[in-house]
């Protein structure tokens, strides 16, 4: 079993919801955690403790007023981290895919997931896993924004791309 730590330079996510007005889409680094992988197979074979955690207060989409509003209402003092735990892992019948099941914990509150994640092997000491999938912000105690002829699509795309290497 090898283990790896994330590359929080390297590592993104991507967010991105509709609103009544544009797109607002919210990009940031930093994201922080380990895994463990069995390395023999195609794709690796990830098993637990594999953890993420990104900070709240990274979430900005580089509008001030969306991001005043999205800041009020995440509360970074209250709820500084977003954390993913990772339960278990089956590889997929699509190639180099996996589907992982886990738990997402945000704004106090914690939801089980599956999402289907893609993992590259680009160097010997180095994964790379992308996945994503669409949340309600609602199942995570979060009304979306609202503001004069602002209103947010509850639904958000989230992304992510998580390049770790492997520890010594």
């Amino acid at each position: 079993m090898a283990r790896f730590r994330l590359v929080p330079e390297q590592s993104e996510l991507w967010a991105e919801a509709s609103s009544a007005l544009h797109r607002v889409r919210v990009h940031t680094t930093g994201l922080t955690g380990v895994l463990e992988a069995q390395l023999e197979g195609n794709p690796p074979v990830l098993s637990a403790p594999t953890q993420v955690e990104l900070a709240t207060v990274r979430l900005r989409s580089g509008n001030p007023m969306v991001d005043g509003e999205l800041q009020k209402r995440i509360d970074p003092r209250a709820h500084p981290t977003i954390r993913a735990e990772m339960v278990a892992a089956v590889v997929s019948p699509a190639a180099g895919t996996v589907r992982i099941t886990g738990t997402l914990s945000f704004h106090g509150v914690t939801r089980r997931l599956e999402v289907e994640v893609m993992i590259t092997r680009p160097e010997p000491d180095l994964l790379v896993l992308e996945g994503g999938r669409t949340i309600d912000m609602r199942d995570f105690a979060l009304p979306p924004p609202s503001f004069l002829m602002f209103r947010m699509d509850p639904r958000v795309q989230v992304r992510a791309r998580l390049v770790a290497v492997r520890e010594a």
